[in-house]
């Protein structure tokens, strides 16, 4: 089995059976080879011989766009982007779009919609799935579009856009929408289910049915009539050009969702705030009426939203494969979450071997290729990750040399990558409007895939060099590069020309996607969802070394979003989640349809496993959350690895000592002699991990504190309280237990209380 990560996501290996403002420089790229941002500068062509976004056959795409879209920056990574990214030749339409609790897939005649609501295990029971199967598909009469394009889309609603020169089509839909709202001309409303309907409801232009098990709700203009002839339903528009069905709990509900039938949705917005150890978001649907004056709606929450709302929901709920889906009547919801703390290293303590550690650091800075041979974005990321952990580590027991060389040591490679016309540099695409490290590794350049993994290292590295060398980390000299990566995998701006908004998170869903063009049945995936964290934790600790509290706040709320995802979708926290039938307790990969124990290059548990974990950093204590699903995820790697872990043996006892140092710190005294770290890892970093979290205890996430740069630990009812503070004045941080700290100007401290 390999002993080293290889993601391959550019091509379909599952093992199992599957598949702004505050941003730098607002100008787009000019006709120049090298766009000049600060100290650096990108490309806006690719280097000889490289290739951007492509087809499964190798040919170049553009994206599928209407006109009055075409000049907006595309969201790739997203669950509907195949709509606009053509992954396969014979296929101008989309993929499955799993927008729970409909799924959705685009054909010639118009939308096909399906709702699944019982679970296959395939695989040899390692993957669960809900796969979209169509119980109906909503069209105009005759309609037969050459091809499906993209006309709208908002933070997790999409419009997609159908025409065959006489009819057109518009369909509104979204994460969490039970209705579908459609726009047409040129034909009658038509619904083609998949067998004959059996109808409940007959009330002219409002027709309730029953497909495959399913109630739907169809809504035609008033003075409008459903006819129905097999299993084709139709209605005349007369003068008006819209229609609507909705996915009903029960018979019984059809009155409720009539209401809001002509309701039209055209917009859904996040906001969040973050502050004082809190993080509070707002997700907001905007309405307009098409007749009558109502303006409200309905939608469905997911697990990690309904947890965390102290708003109204009604009794209506829903099949997803992300568990049970509740409704609010309401065009409006927030949540509420208590902060996950991100600190540049663990507090001092007397856990580690300072003599040890230091022969440790040396072997790593003194190598004779820190860097391990890596050239390409993922590789090179994961070795910046890999020395960025260990400068404060070494500054920490007063290793300053060391400190500093492996501070310049990120500084030069970064500065490598931050300069066009080298052997490595960042090249701008002006078509997918998207900014691509070459050389580029596991499809992030011919699939867009990934961004937000490969970028997530070198902004981490970035803010520990801001660290001790804020001159650096001006947007004036290279902090402008920095935050042009941001503006491609996580930009907070609707309104940035150049970028999406948030590429690859889905505010909706709670989590990240790592495909850029959802071109499976599945839907869209994401393994490393940790990599994704690292990302987070990146921006909350670069907003915070620099000033941009911009970045530092949507680092916390990406972060206190995901990681609830994670623990729900991925490790199956509360067991409330993945179908009963499922046999594991865990997935390595979150899938649109469902989730895989599996990853993109093995089966070995271990990987698995760990692939959730790892860059182990200050950002992982977030996982400090779901203890007692930790020690069942090391108990199930176990049980699938026939014995405890060998081959990412570094990343699993850091891990469970998240929840039992004790245990982690024994078998790193039994094997660490022998240890050969993970690539991202140094036996440096893991001995200080380990040990750190031995002697001052488990990340405690009971308890907050006033910036996002603090964290909590207790050992035996002790607590130790930790902060980092990156202002130049001295500062008081308050805890969510009164406990206060005060921590001098540039500078970690902690105290017990």
């Amino acid at each position: 089995m390999p002993t080293s990560r290889s993601r391959p996501a550019s091509v379909l290996v599952l093992v199992t059976a599957m598949a702004a403002v505050g941003l730098g420089p607002a100008a787009g790229p000019a006709s120049a080879a090298n766009i000049p941002v600060g100290s650096g500068s990108y490309s806006d062509t690719r280097p000889a011989g490289a290739s951007g976004p492509t087809n499964n056959v190798g040919a170049p795409v553009t994206p599928k766009l209407t006109e009055q879209a075409k000049d907006r920056p595309v969201p790739t990574n997203d669950w509907w982007t195949s709509l606009a990214y053509q992954r396969y030749g014979d296929n101008p339409y989309s993929t499955p779009m799993y927008g729970h609790p409909l799924t959705y897939q685009a054909t010639a005649g118009g939308l096909e919609v399906g709702y699944p609501t019982t679970p296959a295990i395939v695989g040899d029971g390692r993957q669960y799935e809900y796969a979209h199967k169509a119980d109906l598909t909503l069209g105009l009469t005759g309609l037969d579009s050459a091809d499906t394009k993209a006309d709208d889309w908002s933070d997790w609603t999409v419009t997609p856009y159908w025409s065959d020169g006489t009819r057109t089509l518009r369909t509104t839909i979204g994460h969490g929408m039970p209705y579908v709202y459609a726009k047409g001309s040129g034909g009658d409303a038509s619904i083609t289910t998949a067998s004959a309907p059996t109808v409940f409801s007959d009330d002219g232009n409002v027709l309730g049915i029953t497909v495959a098990g399913h109630h739907y709700a169809l809504f035609a203009p008033t003075g409008s009539d459903w006819s129905v002839s097999g299993s084709t339903v139709t209605a005349g528009l007369g003068d008006k050009d819209y229609f609507s069905l909705a996915l009903l709990p029960s018979e019984d509900a059809l009155a409720t969702y009539t209401k809001y039938a002509f309701s039209f949705v055209t917009g859904s917005t996040t906001s969040w705030n973050a502050e004082g150890g809190d993080v509070e978001a707002t997700y907001t649907l905007t309405t307009e009426p098409q007749e009558g004056t109502e303006t409200g709606t309905l939608q469905a929450l997911y697990r990690h939203q309904w947890l965390n709302t102290t708003d109204a929901l009604t009794s209506y709920t829903y099949v997803s494969p992300r568990g049970t889906m509740k409704v609010r009547e309401s065009t409006t919801f927030t949540t509420g979450q208590k902060a996950s703390g991100v600190l540049p290293a663990l507090p001092e303590s007397n856990g580690v071997d300072a003599a040890a550690l230091k022969a440790q650091l040396d072997d790593v800075v003194n190598a004779g290729d820190p860097f391990s041979g890596a050239t390409d974005t993922y590789w090179t990321g994961k070795a910046l990750g890999r020395l960025a952990q260990l400068a404060p580590i070494a500054d920490q027991i007063g290793e300053t040399a060391t400190r500093d060389k492996i501070v310049d040591l990120l500084k030069g490679r970064l500065e490598e990558w931050f300069t066009a016309g080298g052997a490595s540099e960042f090249s701008y695409d002006n078509d997918w409007k998207t900014l691509t490290g070459y050389p580029a590794s596991y499809g992030s350049d011919t699939e867009l895939n990934d961004h937000h993994f490969h970028y997530s290292y070198y902004v981490y590295a970035a803010a520990i060099v801001a660290q001790y060398d804020q001159a650096w980390a001006a947007e004036s000299a290279w902090g402008g590069m920095v935050e042009t990566l941001v503006r491609d995998a996580a930009n907070p701006s609707r309104t940035d020309s150049d970028f999406p908004f948030l590429r690859g998170f889905d505010v909706y869903a709670g989590h990240s996607w790592a495909s850029g063009h959802q071109g499976f049945a599945a839907g869209n995936n994401q393994e490393s969802s940790s990599e994704s964290i690292n990302l987070s934790a990146g921006l909350v600790l670069w907003g915070s070394a620099t000033g941009n509290d911009e970045l530092r706040d949507l680092g916390s709320y990406l972060l206190a979003t995901e990681s609830e995802a994670i623990g729900q979708y991925w490790f199956d926290a509360d067991q409330e989640v993945f179908p009963a039938e499922f046999a594991r307790g865990t997935v390595g990969m979150v899938w649109g349809s469902g989730g895989a124990y599996s990853t993109w290059w093995t089966a070995n548990p271990e990987e698995i496993h760990g692939i959730n974990v790892l860059p182990v950093t200050g950002g992982s204590l977030h996982l400090g959350r779901e203890k007692e699903a930790i020690g069942r995820n090391i108990a199930e790697m176990e049980e699938q690895n026939g014995g405890p872990a060998v081959e990412w043996r570094d990343i699993l006892w850091e891990f469970e000592a998240i929840s039992d140092p004790a245990g982690a710190k024994a078998k790193w005294d039994a094997g660490q002699a022998a240890l050969s770290p993970e690539a991202g890892e140094s036996k440096a970093h893991v001995h200080h991990w380990i040990g750190t979290l031995d002697a001052v205890g488990a990340p405690d996430p009971t308890v907050t504190g006033s910036i996002p740069t603090s964290a909590v630990f207790t050992k035996g009812g002790v607590s130790t309280y930790a902060a980092h503070n990156f202002a130049s004045t001295e500062q008081t941080v308050t805890f969510s237990d009164g406990t206060t700290l005060t921590v001098p100007a540039r500078s970690t401290a902690s105290t017990t209380g």
